[in-house]
């Protein structure tokens, strides 16, 4: 098909807004169409076959028919690392019914699992990678942060569970073997996640989440309710995470979204405060950092009497990656160092903890806090003395999640962070080597993460280094192992 299923009757005027983003963009027509036929093919979309012609009538006007808006509101933020809304560039959407597009929700029991069921419903009946995310829009700025501030309104004492007409209480339809199977379950999809990346068990997650949506739509006990409750949010954060890892940037706000509405009904503040530290790392990456505060100490302020020094230690360690990004050192550094503390007291001190804390180790710490002093040194305009800071604590995170079999899309994270830190260093050999060995855990390891932050340090290391022959073999290698294709999920 030559394109035309992709695009509506001719406008009369150029859109002056997509020719603005295109011209700074840096693409040319031709890049433009490949990059919208790939990420086509990455959502099941192939019908769609876009050509230098077909964008031309964009520029001039032509408004495209969906998934293409999304599309290219998604490949404009990547490319310039912030929100680029559809309307951002003169294009028209679809409308959506606010249960499906927004995040402003009623914070109340039988919507959250009505919404809830509604979207996880939805994700498996399209079964194609990401297609539901092409009627979704991510929020930002105070559209976002403002209803997440809900959260820690009181909500009345849900209903105590069902009794018969003589008002004697029934007993729990799920058994605790039961209720501790769905729990052990919800654990076992997070260590595959860490282990093997978002896209192999996306879908598996989504399943098991409507499940547990299916089961709170039946009369449950109080406490049964609430156990299904903090069971359901830890699925939608992972699912939400997931889909992240993959690139769904809209279907994961969605589900963290959700995820902090059911924290809430379970009453769980620290779990509260782990789903938002999550929408925080995601601001982060789509260039928010000032979102990305607001939710970290929306989550501080919430679990300040309850959440333990593990859980403190990553909002800290959270909030000095996001006043990197915002480049205030003095402020960095003191958060960096609040991590550090807090987490030598969950050390000395240990507590019984939730098993989505588990993940903050030493060597996740070092990470953290080493990605935050190299957010820095780009900040600073390629600093070299926050490159310096950056470079110790970056091997001790290497050489820890070297040593961790579990965690091995996080040693692939890190290993091509130290590769960044040595670009900026200059030292392009060394940079090779690490992101070579990145490459090979890459390979086995299905994370969109991974593989967008390989090529781009790839990418940064042949145009500062083309001539160096480590670098132009990398791009080589990069090229033939590491193809941009789409995956099921």
């Amino acid at each position: 098909m030559s394109g035309g299923a992709d695009g509506t009757g001719g406008g009369k005027r150029p859109n002056e807004q997509l020719g603005s983003w295109f011209v700074r963009s840096g693409w040319s027509k031709g890049e433009l169409a490949r990059q919208v036929n790939r990420r086509a093919r990455q959502i099941g979309a192939h019908h769609i076959s876009t050509d230098t012609s077909r964008v031309r009538r964009w520029l001039d006007g032509e408004q495209p028919r969906e998934p293409i808006p999304r599309i290219l509101s998604e490949l404009f933020s990547e490319r310039f690392g912030t929100v680029v809304a559809i309307e951002d560039l003169g294009l028209r959407t679809a409308h959506q019914s606010p249960s499906v597009s927004g995040v402003d929700l009623p914070w109340a029991g039988p919507q959250t699992v009505a919404l809830l069921g509604e979207f996880s419903r939805s994700d498996l009946m399209l079964a194609r990678r990401g297609f539901l995310g092409t009627s979704l829009a991510l929020s930002a700025g105070p559209a976002l942060v403002e209803p997440m501030q809900r959260w820690l309104v009181p909500t009345p004492p849900s209903d105590p569970g069902p009794a018969d007409s003589a008002g004697v209480r029934r007993p729990a339809r799920l058994s605790k073997p039961e209720l501790d199977l769905l729990e052990s379950t919800t654990a076992m999809f997070r260590q595959w996640d860490a282990q093997c990346g978002g896209g192999l068990r996306r879908k598996a997650v989504v399943g098991q989440l409507h499940e547990v949506t299916e089961l709170l739509q039946e009369p449950q006990p109080a406490a049964t309710s609430r156990r299904l409750f903090t069971c359901a949010a830890e699925l939608a954060e992972l699912a939400g995470w997931m889909s992240y890892d993959v690139g769904l940037q809209p279907t994961a706000q969605k589900y963290f979204v959700l995820a902090l509405h059911a924290a809430k009904e379970a009453g769980d503040k620290p779990l509260g405060s782990y789903v938002l530290s999550s929408m925080s790392r995601q601001m982060i990456h789509l260039g928010r950092p000032e979102d990305a505060l607001e939710l970290i100490h929306l989550a501080q302020y919430g679990s300040r009497d309850c959440a333990t020094p593990r859980t403190q230690a990553m909002l800290y360690a959270m909030e000095a990656r996001a006043y990197a990004n915002m480049g205030q050192p003095s402020k960095t550094k003191r958060a960096v160092r609040m991590a550090e503390d807090t987490f030598a007291d969950a050390l000395e001190a240990p507590e019984p903890e939730p098993d989505w804390i588990r993940f903050f180790s030493e060597a996740e710490l070092n990470g953290e806090n080493a990605h935050s002093y190299r957010d820095l040194a780009y900040v600073a305009g390629r600093s070299p003395m926050y490159a310096s800071l950056a470079e110790p604590v970056m091997e001790r995170a290497v050489e820890l999640f070297g040593e961790d079999a579990e965690h091995q899309r996080s040693y692939a994270l890190n290993l091509v962070g130290m590769a960044t830190v040595h670009l900026l260093k200059r030292e392009p050999e060394q940079s090779t080597r690490l992101a070579e060995q990145a490459l090979h855990i890459a390979r086995r390891v299905r994370s969109e993460r991974v593989n967008t932050r390989l090529r781009k340090t790839v990418d940064t290391a042949a145009r500062d280094f083309g001539d160096v022959p480590e670098v132009a073999h990398l791009t080589d290698l990069i090229t033939a192992q590491l193809p941009e294709t789409a995956e099921a999920v």
